[in-house]
């Protein structure tokens, strides 16, 4: 483990940090480089005189410095790799550079561009960050755990990589995904990144072109299923407990049968959240609120269809069924206003391989007895549309183009302003376009999509898209759960946190707007939903805190920004 400690002393209003490391071993640890930021004081004393050049920069000098050799690279996936290459040199700087250019930056080491690199990890991998439990060490998981480099972990993203975004099983490149998931916690939450721990579960894999790459790194074997399995992730989690009895524990990217039982069996035995159901149901959910709003209607005039029945897909409506339910629909009500389709198509009570997180929303075949089908023997998305009439559209298919301008125009002949938000990852695999959606409504659909996209120009406006980017989410529910040191994570807490962005949505002030936020203002968003949080677990009892806490202060106390401190040799 690293050997360093950060001192403040209030009274003086000074702030350093004292470490054993010296020379060369200090500008190889990103967490404590500071480059040519090192004043001459600390050249002497840390045995760095004559291994930096002579002049002596701040902070916002190397910053200029690193953001011209940023845009000098061609293609995202360079500057992705450029990105990385600096948060492996110099964290501070890394994180200081981003924070300043968060639009443009985020979506390259964030969605889309991370799922490219995921798929490149074994032929791209140059320095190893955080931790790899394969399999084959089960018996050593302690003691991996007691190699990592920061002593004090609070927040650790775990993966397995068996549901990497919208392309599937990519072994041990999903660790990328962690890693990006923690870089964005401190971007938007300031969440301290020396508190916080990636890790890959390398259960083995089942994509058949990673196990021939001979330059592939995880474990060769088919991916792990059953008892097996269970028992891998019960160690797992037990050695966390063990070292780390008030941590929070992010699910990341595991295959869908796999995120919900890992989630229902854990979210009682300590603070956890799964963040593709969770946290993907939860800023849909909140730009769903935003657009309902618009339309002056109710959760009680929705109805919803969801084109992907999957982790993702089912989350989405597990959180807009809770919301119809605290908002005054009996269950059974709320259920029948979705209707999800997956590969077969319209989920019905009938079909044989049902998951059980799918069979709350498949429906009698004998409802659909009297609807109009292009083909009697299958019912798609072109049927669903056609016969229900929906409010809402949600992909999470992965299918590029599947709503197409048939359905669109279908969709628009019913509801004034629909609420359409193709949500799958990456760009290419999006439902639809957004320029298309607004050619095909007449520029009147409410749009929010999961990958990024650029503005639009349509009808003489200029239109941003508004992304629903779980970025605007897990970082303030994190910052808010770190605070207070939450013992669990409740439903209710996640319906405060849907309520909190809602309230960010820019159509509060222009019902022409897009629903949900800037990238650039994903802090204020963050401290917000933080606020929230905290306010809610204090409420539940989750917390040691009181409810006379002064929890403004505290959470701004909690956040990390990125700047140099002086250093003492210990």
């Amino acid at each position: 483990m690293l050997n360093f400690k950060r001192y403040k002393d209030p009274e003086k209003n000074a702030e350093w940090l004292e470490t054993t490391m010296i020379g060369k071993p200090l500008l190889t640890t990103p967490q404590l480089n500071k480059g040519t930021a090192f004043t001459e004081k600390e050249r002497h004393e840390l045995n760095l005189i004559g291994k930096l050049p002579t002049q002596i920069e701040s902070l916002d000098q190397q910053v200029d410095r690193v953001y011209q050799q940023f845009c000098s690279y061609r293609g995202n996936l360079n500057r992705n790799i450029f990105l990385g290459s600096l948060h492996d040199s110099n964290q501070t700087l890394f994180y200081k550079l981003v924070s300043e250019h968060l639009s443009t930056m985020l979506p390259v080491i964030y969605t889309p561009i991370v799922g490219t690199a995921v798929k490149k990890f074994s032929h791209e991998f140059r320095q190893p960050r955080g931790l790899y439990i394969s399999y084959p060490d089960r018996r050593y998981i302690e003691e991996i755990l007691d190699n990592r480099s920061h002593p004090e972990v609070e927040l650790i993203v775990v993966t397995d990589g068996e549901g990497v975004l919208g392309i599937g099983d990519q072994g041990i490149g999903g660790m990328d995904i962690p890693i990006a998931k923690l870089m964005v916690y401190t971007l938007c939450g300031g969440v301290d990144p020396t508190r916080t721990l990636p890790i890959l579960l390398d259960v083995g894999t089942n994509n058949e072109e990673l196990l021939k790459d001979p330059m592939y790194l995880g474990w060769r074997h088919e991916r792990l299923t059953g008892q097996e399995y269970d028992d891998f992730i019960e160690q797992f989690v037990t050695a966390v407990k063990k070292k780390f009895p008030n941590i929070f524990l992010h699910w990341e990217d595991f295959g869908r049968e796999n995120a919900r039982r890992n989630l229902e069996k854990y979210r009682d035995k300590l603070c956890t959240f799964n963040d593709d159901m969770q946290g993907t149901g939860v800023v849909t959910l909140s730009a769903i609120l935003a657009g309902i709003n618009v339309n002056k209607q109710t959760f009680r005039d929705q109805q919803v269809v969801i084109f992907g029945a999957g982790t993702a897909g089912t989350g989405i409506a597990d959180q807009i069924c809770d919301a119809m339910i605290r908002e005054g629909l009996s269950e059974e009500e709320a259920k029948q206003r979705f209707w999800l389709l997956d590969r077969p198509g319209l989920l019905t009570s009938d079909m044989p391989e049902l998951t059980g997180f799918q069979k709350p929303y498949a429906h009698e075949p004998s409802v659909m007895s009297e609807w109009q089908l292009d083909n009697p023997g299958s019912i798609q998305l072109a049927d669903v549309v056609r016969n229900v009439k929906p409010t809402i559209l949600i992909g999470c298919s992965a299918v590029a183009g599947a709503f197409s301008e048939a359905i669109i125009k279908e969709m628009a002949s019913h509801i004034e302003r629909p609420i359409i938000l193709p949500l799958s990852n990456p760009t290419e695999r999006a439902e639809a376009a957004p320029i298309n959606l607004f050619k095909w409504t007449d520029g009147k659909a409410l749009i929010a999509t999961g990958s990024p996209f650029e503005d639009v120009d349509f009808d003489g406006r200029h239109i941003r898209i508004a992304q629903c980017n779980n970025a605007f989410v897990f970082p303030g529910l994190g910052l808010g759960l770190l605070t207070t040191k939450a013992k669990h994570l409740s439903d209710t807490v996640l319906w405060e946190t849907c309520k909190a962005l809602s309230e960010y949505s820019p159509t509060v002030k222009d019902h022409m707007a897009p629903l949900l936020p800037s990238l650039d203002e994903a802090q204020d968003v963050a401290k917000h939903i933080a606020m929230r949080v905290a306010q809610q677990i204090i409420k539940e009892g989750e917390t040691d805190l009181s409810v006379d806490t002064d929890l403004e202060t505290l959470i701004s106390e909690k956040m990390w920004e990125p700047y140099y401190i002086p250093y003492r040799k210990i």
